[in-house]
């Protein structure tokens, strides 16, 4: 959900000059000449008159073995002179001809360090860094085997005994988990376990997956009925194997569900399905973890080494403790349970607490099978039209039109990641605008319904909401205009008590209900770890996602990269990966090559590991 833009000192303004590609390649490599040079000398003096005085550099593991981002020279020189000595980067070069101009460019990058192969991209704002992103991408000598280093698949010699693939899968089958460990245990196999799976597969670390559903793609059959991905189909490919071109641009839950089961078989994961993880404890004595399960009522105790909760974007149900709420005479339950299946709501008069993503499909999931449904909104929610969002927000990156230009989704990640967590407002703000002057009478027609909307606190939309708390949105698919009709009745205001017969607001206001769903978001992930190991290493970790904006729900400090996210946490050995499906796919990889850099006994020194400032 970020622009492009040649120019580049105010984030939300595109350069009226034209594009030079000759003359911008030639500044980017007189610049990429002397940034190896200064590199290779160490030389702090003339490393600073090659950035500008704004600068921002956000390294994916290449120069860290972290996630992080630095905001200024002097952080960048303590990194630099922190790491240098074993990142050893060098062959700096154009991965492609640049764009912009002489003074402002933009430029792809390749390079290498001792680990492997970096991917870098640049922005220079008349003449000097003003961002940079760097990423390692492969460790040299245990690339992935694809293309021309794929393997033969049979050995072109007949003997006796020789076992076929599927010989050889069962044996491997029996014997992970068993008479040998896997290396790394992922707890959760949804998108984010899966994908992460499939790119420790292709790197050769051995990997179990346990999932509590009894089939993979389950965490999305099991949702309400009518859930479709609100995300176009372009921004959410799984890891190397991108949805078909004729797939539609929503596709459904069950959709979903049945290509992530198809996902687990193709790229042949060990996947234990009706899984449940009981405990888990880190044994010092053996530095691996000792994890009970139970794989469908047999308990096995597995040792990984490395361990990784991979159970979605955020923690346990939020069910808020109303007065009454044991007294209320119909049925009553969070989002997460209500599946929308056949039970007959018909007539039966329905409140949904909360106005978020959530809430408004299951209202209007309710309203389709015929309930009278009440929405009920106890704060502001920003809402985007899908369209809208789909074209002025994440054309540029994620649509036909952006892979017609060269925009590849590899590329699209890059970009999205491009733009540091401090500049990112000022580059969404200007979409917003856009939407609000765009959509402008559906928004009134809203608001005159009595909704409550809000663009984040600082205008920025949808996106900086996701990150900062995980909530607070909705992107429309029809649900807005049943409000704006008065299809769905709307309140606001907030719970006093629940009483046997629906909903006390604001003290004095009784709004009937006979079904009542708590659509009313979830905890930190961590809240996973206090039950699963323990409340004292939950709190080590510290609070997951949000990156310190101090906005409501992500207080500060500032850390600029989202807390405890696809990097080493404060708990060795124990890592947290989730995120929605673009995030999923794109961050695995910087995972998946972390774990395995640690498989391998290599030097990892990560630089400035993060510190839990906010507990459960």
């Amino acid at each position: 959900m970020t622009q492009t833009h040649d120019h580049a000192t105010d984030p939300g303004e595109s350069s009226a000059v034209s594009d030079d590609p000759q003359a911008a390649s030639s500044a980017v490599e007189k610049w990429l000449a002397a940034f190896d040079r200064a590199l290779r000398a160490h030389d702090e003096d003339a490393l600073r008159e090659l950035f500008a005085e704004d600068c921002y550099w956000r390294d994916f593991v290449a120069f860290t073995w972290n996630l992080k981002t630095l905001e200024d020279f002097d952080e960048i020189a303590a990194m630099l002179q922190a790491q240098l000595p074993t990142v050893d980067p060098h062959d700096w070069q154009l991965a492609e001809p640049a764009s912009g101009t002489a003074e402002n460019a933009e430029a792809w990058l390749n390079f290498m360090t001792a680990a492997g192969r970096g991917w870098a991209h640049l922005r220079l704002v008349d003449g000097r860094c003003w961002t940079l992103l760097t990423t390692l991408q492969e460790l040299t000598g245990h690339e992935e085997k694809k293309g021309p280093r794929r393997e033969l698949g049979v050995t072109h010699e007949i003997t006796r005994g020789r076992k076929t693939w599927k010989e050889s899968r069962a044996e491997r089958d029996a014997r992970l988990g068993f008479d040998e460990q896997p290396y790394v245990l992922i707890i959760g196999g949804g998108q984010g376990g899966i994908g992460l799976a499939a790119r420790l597969r292709r790197l050769g670390v051995p990997t179990i997956v346990v999932e509590k559903n009894e089939r993979a793609g389950d965490s999305w059959r099991k949702r309400y009925k009518s859930l479709h991905l609100h995300d176009p189909v372009w921004y959410d490919h799984m890891p190397y194997l991108p949805f078909p071109d004729d797939w539609p641009i929503f596709p459904s839950k069950d959709k979903m569900g049945d290509w992530l089961e198809h996902y687990v078989d193709i790229m042949e994961l060990d996947y234990w399905a009706g899984t449940r993880c009981l405990g888990a404890q880190f044994d010092q004595g053996t530095g691996t973890w000792t994890v009970r399960v139970d794989r469908r009522g047999e308990e096995v105790v597995l040792h990984p080494t490395q361990l990784v909760f991979a159970l979605g974007v955020s923690g346990y149900p939020n069910i808020p403790r109303f007065e009454g709420a044991d007294d209320f005479a119909g049925w009553q339950g969070h989002s997460s349970e209500f599946t929308g299946g056949e039970e007959d709501v018909e007539g039966r008069h329905a409140v949904v607490i909360g106005s978020n993503n959530s809430a408004h499909d299951i209202a209007a999931a309710l309203w389709e099978k015929g309930a009278e449904v009440t929405m009920l909104q106890r704060s502001s929610t920003h809402i985007s039209r899908s369209d809208s969002l789909r074209e002025l927000a994440l054309g540029a990156l994620y649509s036909e039109e952006a892979l017609e230009n060269g925009v590849t989704t590899e590329k699209a990640d890059m970009l999205f990641a491009s733009w540091p967590y401090r500049l990112l407002p000022a580059a969404q703000i200007p979409v917003y605008e856009q939407m609000a002057e765009r959509d402008a009478d559906f928004y009134r027609a809203l608001t005159d319904a009595g909704f409550e909307l809000d663009f984040g606190e600082d205008g920025s939309g949808l996106f900086l909401k996701y990150l900062r708390r995980g909530s607070g949105y909705y992107i429309d698919v029809g649900a807005s205009q049943l409000i704006i009709d008065g299809r769905i009745q709307l309140e606001r205001g907030q719970v006093t008590k629940i009483v046997p017969e629906g909903v006390v607001v604001d003290g004095d206001r009784l709004v009937p209900a006979d079904l009542l769903v708590y659509a009313t978001g979830y905890g930190s992930m961590n809240a996973w770890l206090a039950d699963l190991v323990s409340p004292e290493v939950a709190d080590a970790v510290g609070k997951c996602w949000g990156y310190g904006s101090d906005t409501t729900r992500d207080p500060g400090p500032w850390e600029g990269e989202l807390r405890n996210m696809w990097k080493p946490t404060a708990v060795p050995q124990l890592w947290i990966h989730g995120g929605n499906l673009h995030q999923s796919r794109h961050y695995s990889k910087y995972l998946a090559l972390q774990l395995k850099a640690r498989e391998l006994g290599m030097d990892t020194p990560v630089y400035q590991l993060q510190e839990s400032h906010h507990v459960r």
